[in-house]
């Protein structure tokens, strides 16, 4: 498939959590995603759902939207896809891969200009 397949008419859903990305001193079972390199422990997380004594830093008011699709490893400028759209449109994105799919978050005041941009580019979104 090309590129461009995987946008015509692909699922993307976007999750009713709002979500906080927190430099972490720990890990949350329950989170979305605990990312621990070298430096510091990440957790996306429901932003009701952790403790205020646990985050060393912290950015509140992110949604995630979930490209409900299978991407191949060999699949190449997805994501530059992706993040060129909304950079043109001056939403950050905060981007999580998982094995067979990408996850990126948006600020919510973002949200609705992501999601314009995304049916554009002919994804289906959905509310879950």
């Amino acid at each position: 498939m090309e590129l461009e397949d995987y946008f015509k008419n692909g699922r993307v859903y976007v999750w009713k959590e709002t979500f906080a990305v927190v430099k972490s001193k720990r890990t949350y079972p329950e989170a979305f995603a605990n990312i621990i390199d070298k430096n510091e422990t990440t957790t996306i997380i429901d932003q009701s759902k952790y403790n205020e004594e646990d985050a060393i830093e912290i950015e509140k008011g992110w949604k995630i939207l979930t490209f409900d699709m299978v991407l191949p490893f060999g699949l190449v400028g997805f994501l530059a896809k992706v993040s060129k759209i909304l950079a043109d449109e001056n939403v950050s994105i905060f981007v999580i891969s998982a094995y067979s799919t990408d996850h990126i978050l948006v600020k919510e005041k973002d949200l609705t200009k992501a999601k314009e941009k995304l049916q554009n580019l002919g994804c289906i979104i959905e509310e879950k």
